[in-house]
């Protein structure tokens, strides 16, 4: 006898809402070729499938990415900004940070426990999926240890759309207390422009003074735009 992979869908019955034959044929789908098949609304009318089962999702999707301009953005935007959406409960909008938070914590498990240096595409992967789609300024902090293990990646300050607060002997005293040996720090632009600006680079200029006299080297700086990331170390500014 022999078997086959097929995915059968069956049509909704008498009583069956209209949509539920859609969500069956987005499934098969999904199962045969993957998400890289589907459109971002379609991946997340699969998500919100599990979130809002009694109603077709099709336009919700669809509103969230006309709203937030594509899949990133709808799962990194505030949960008050997805409320506004109409049809979306502030649970529905925790659902949706949930994903996003998912999405972070896979992506750092990638370089946690590993040598940063030696995993470097998966340190900029994390850092994009953490930061990319930020509608606010975030500096982040890497601490890591003498053979450049990465200790704590830790929240420093947010800011409005173009600055954070950054404060070079807090981010040391905090090195010291993780008996840290290196830094990468991180932080985004908004904007979707990842070039270092003057207070970006004089800020990095501060804190590697800083931390010169207890040995802590400062590996590099990225700052994070929409498509791209640049680095200190690879422009020369470090």
């Amino acid at each position: 006898m022999f078997q086959t992979n097929e995915t059968r869908v069956t049509a909704p019955g008498p009583d069956e809402p209209h949509f539920h034959g859609h969500r069956d044929r987005l499934r098969a789908r999904f199962a045969e070729a993957g998400g890289s098949a589907l459109a971002d609304y379609e991946l997340l009318e699969l998500f919100l499938f599990r979130s809002i089962p009694r109603r077709d999702v099709k336009p919700l999707a669809k509103a969230l990415i006309a709203r937030f301009g594509d899949l990133g953005r709808v799962v990194n935007a505030d949960p008050a900004q997805l409320t506004e959406v109409e049809g979306i409960s502030e649970k529905v909008a925790l659902d949706l940070k949930l994903l996003h938070a998912a999405s972070v914590r896979i992506a750092r498990e990638q370089v946690t426990g590993r040598p940063v240096i030696a995993s470097w595409s998966a340190l900029l992967d994390y850092c994009r999926t953490a930061l990319q789609h930020a509608s606010t300024e975030e500096f982040r902090v890497l601490f890591l240890d003498k053979k450049n293990r990465l200790i704590a990646d830790e929240f420093q300050a947010r800011g409005t759309v173009d600055h954070a607060p950054v404060y070079p002997r807090e981010i040391v005293k905090r090195a010291l207390a993780l008996d840290a040996s290196a830094l990468i720090l991180v932080h985004n632009h908004p904007s979707g422009d990842p070039t270092p600006s003057s207070a970006d680079i004089e800020m990095t200029k501060r804190l590697k003074e800083a931390a010169k006299p207890f040995d802590i080297v400062i590996h590099d700086h990225l700052v994070v735009g929409r498509d791209k990331t640049a680095s200190f170390k690879a422009l020369g500014l470090l």
